[in-house]
């Protein structure tokens, strides 16, 4: 009788064994899958605002229900706001292309080519608290032509690297901003770019700084002014960087998003939107553009 005992205890331990195997095995595979569905933050935004287009509601689950502020001055505050303006879609939806999307610490930022009642092209800037977002600013302009140049407000670049240079990069958009455009000294611009190699996707400007200042010569011409008096938030990852800033643009309250590419030290490329900022009794939040 021994054997066949023996036999059937070890029967049962090579089943258990086999059993627990198993079970570490698909606790393995699930804890793989779990990881692998788990998204990086610029990944959500960019499933969130291309959710617009393709209708899909997964991504609102990406923001927080309980905090979401809002920095779009003609959008209301919360989700609340958010299904408002999803409420007045045209037929067919909203069209939503995200072309670059960066992350920052906490912040993520995106460069979009909408149909959102008209062509249109717009940074978005989010905010994530423990991975949903809790807080979005943004800049709109209508879709334009080419510039001089034959550039788009969207073409260019796209090849994220240099992330070793997130802070140096960053420092030197900061430091260019504050020193040339707030400060005036347009004597030192040249200490940011690498002579005349400069590509531009502003659609008024011409690459190089010949371009560069041909247009600002124009609009002198013109009696149009661009004034920057604050720089109000600086991001970046590797060799791009986003500046907010905030001033003046032809005697208007001004919102200035400029993004840009650097390369060996230098402003290799440049795009931007900027946006009248509306007036306050015309707003439907209160809390402000720039509010970071």
């Amino acid at each position: 009788m021994k054997p066949i005992v023996t036999l059937i205890v070890l029967a049962v331990l090579v089943t258990a064994c086999n059993s627990k195997q198993k079970e570490t095995k698909e606790e393995k595979q699930s804890e793989i899958m779990e990881t692998k569905k788990e998204l990086s933050n610029k990944e959500k935004a960019t499933a969130l605002l291309e959710s617009l287009e393709t209708g899909d509601q997964t991504p609102i689950s990406y923001i927080n229900p309980n905090k979401y502020i809002q920095h779009n001055l003609s959008v209301g505050d919360g989700l609340a706001g958010f299904g408002e303006v999803m409420k007045h879609a045209p037929e067919g939806g909203f069209k939503a292309k995200v072309v670059r999307s960066f992350e920052d610490g906490d912040y993520t930022f995106s460069h979009t080519i909408y149909d959102f009642f008209g062509p249109k092209v717009g940074f978005d800037i989010f905010r994530f608290e423990d991975g949903k977002i809790v807080e979005h600013w943004d800049n709109l302009a209508e879709l334009t032509q080419v510039n001089p140049s034959g550039h788009s407000q969207t073409d260019g670049a796209e090849e994220l690297k240099d992330l070793d240079k997130t802070e140096s990069n960053k420092a030197l958009v900061d430091d260019f901003l504050n020193t040339v455009l707030v400060n005036g000294g347009f004597d030192k611009m040249a200490n940011y770019f690498d002579g005349d190699n400069y590509i531009q996707h502003n659609s008024m400007i011409g690459d190089g700084l010949s371009g560069l200042g041909k247009a600002l010569e124009e609009m002198a011409k013109n009696g149009v002014t661009m004034v920057y008096n604050k720089v109000h938030k600086v991001l970046g990852e590797g060799n791009f960087v986003l500046a907010v800033s905030e001033g003046k643009f032809a005697g208007k309250h001004t919102s200035f998003y400029d993004l840009f590419r650097i390369e060996n030290g230098k402003i290799a490329e440049h795009w931007d939107i900027i946006e009248a900022i509306a007036p306050e009794d015309t707003c439907k939040n209160t809390n402000g553009k720039f509010d970071f």
